[in-house]
């Protein structure tokens, strides 16, 4: 088996680890805001989407996804049937949808950053220094990946039990779900962009070091 893959596969399994540990972890990964769950646990997702590739990422973000249906099972916010079928919260249950939000946001969110950071190479040729517009913008681009179309699926999906929860009317829901978006999504997708940066910098470094 050669180096390349016996990196691969020990960073698969360092992420996986690193993303049940911030899910289960108080605090860490999941932050309950009552109504909805802030959540820091796509930044190591972007990282092995940008480091491992997108069929790697799309797993770990597989395992995103799954973490957050036993975490919305078992320890709720008012949102939680939006992420799992298993949870109701009076008369308002999740269903089939939930799932879709639960993991088709999650596993691209360990599938576009790849893509983001490989165009922005190509498109810069790869010039010295373009790692350091690459890397921000795709932890930027993952970490909205997985905010817009979580937000927008609940929008779509569950707008009238939204509405129940928050007791507000239908008519509002969109401009809660916006007020969501910046006060959740910009502070992460800060966090992404930084943490991002920082990491795949020094693992591609390491990479380097290990194939001279």
């Amino acid at each position: 088996m050669s180096n390349k893959k016996n990196r691969d596969m020990v960073l698969t399994a360092l992420f996986t680890a690193i993303i049940i540990l911030m899910a289960f972890v108080p605090f860490l990964g999941y932050i309950n805001l009552v109504l909805i769950k802030a959540t820091l646990i796509h930044v190591p997702v972007i990282i092995g989407s940008i480091v491992l590739g997108p069929k790697k990422g799309g797993f770990l973000g597989f395992v995103f996804g799954a973490t957050s249906l036993i975490n919305n099972t078992f320890n709720p916010s008012l949102l939680s049937f939006a992420f799992s079928p298993f949870y109701s919260l009076g008369e308002i249950g999740g269903n089939f949808w939930s799932v879709v939000i639960c993991f088709v946001p999650r596993i691209l969110v360990g599938v576009v950053p790849y893509f983001v950071y490989i165009g922005i190479k190509k498109l810069l040729k790869s010039k010295k220094g373009s790692d350091f517009l690459a890397l921000p913008v795709a932890g930027v681009v993952g970490a909205f990946t997985n905010t817009l179309l979580v937000m927008n699926l609940i929008y779509f999906c569950f707008a009238n039990e939204f509405a129940a929860v928050k007791e507000i009317a239908v008519d509002a829901v969109y401009a809660a779900i916006l007020g969501i978006i910046a006060a959740n999504g910009i502070p992460e997708a800060i966090v992404a962009a930084v943490l991002c940066t920082a990491v795949c910098k020094a693992l591609f470094a390491v990479s380097r070091k290990q194939s001279i």
